[in-house]
C-alpha cells in the first residue's frame, strides 16, 4: 500500500480540511491535532510541524492524552487479528513481524495485553519499527511491571516517535 506523501510546501498552503484529510493519521484516530495545529502554518521545516503537533498533545490534558492513547490497538491484539487497523498500524505492526507470530509468540502477546490493559487501563504501546516480535515481548514483559505514571508518560513518548515515524513517511523531502 503507497503512502500519499506531500511536500511541506504543500501542507503549508492546503485549507485546512485538506491538511486534516493529509496529517489526520499522524496521531491515531486523532485528527484533533492535526485541526488543530493547522492554524500555526506555516511551518519552516517537519521538525517545527512535529514539534508543534507533540506540543499540541503535551498540552492536550490527561482525558484527552488517555482517549490518545485508548485510540491506539493492542499489539497483534483483535483489531489486528480482524483485520480493522490503520493502513498506518498494519504497515508498523507487519513490519515488526507481529503478523507472523508462532502460536506460543501471539498467546504471549494476548496474555500480555490482557495483564497490561488490566493494569494501567489502557493498551500498551511501543513504537514497533526496528524491533522484531523477540524484541517487542521483551519490551512489553518489562514494561508490564512499571507503574501508572511511568507507563503513561511512557506511553506517550511511544506515541511521538510513532507520530514522527509517520511524518517523516508522509512528508517528502
Amino acid at each position: 500500500m503507497k503512502l500519499m506523501q506531500h511536500t511541506l510546501a504543500q501542507l503549508n498552503t492546503m485549507d485546512e480540511a485538506a491538511f486534516v484529510a493529509a496529517l489526520g493519521g499522524i496521531f491515531e484516530h486523532s485528527p484533533w491535532v492535526a485541526r488543530e495545529a493547522a492554524g500555526a502554518r506555516p511551518f519552516a521545516n517537519v521538525d517545527a510541524l512535529y514539534r508543534k503537533m507533540a506540543d499540541i498533545v503535551a498540552a492536550a490534558g490527561e482525558t484527552r492524552q488517555l482517549a490518545l492513547i485508548n485510540a491506539h490497538p493492542e499489539l497483534a491484539g483483535k483489531a489486528a487479528v480482524r483485520g480493522e487497523l490503520t493502513a498506518e498500524s498494519t504497515r508498523e505492526q507487519s513490519g515488526a513481524g507481529l503478523s507472523q507470530c508462532s502460536p506460543e509468540e501471539f498467546d504471549a502477546l494476548q496474555r500480555l495485553n490482557r495483564a497490561y490493559r488490566e493494569k494501567f487501563g489502557f493498551p500498551f504501546i511501543l513504537a514497533v519499527r526496528g524491533y522484531d516480535r523477540k524484541g517487542v515481548i521483551a519490551n512489553f514483559e518489562a514494561r508490564v511491571n512499571h507503574s501508572r505514571a511511568d507507563e503513561l508518560r511512557t506511553s506517550l513518548e511511544q506515541i511521538y516517535r510513532i507520530a514522527r515515524f509517520r511524518l517523516d513517511d508522509l512528508v517528502a523531502a
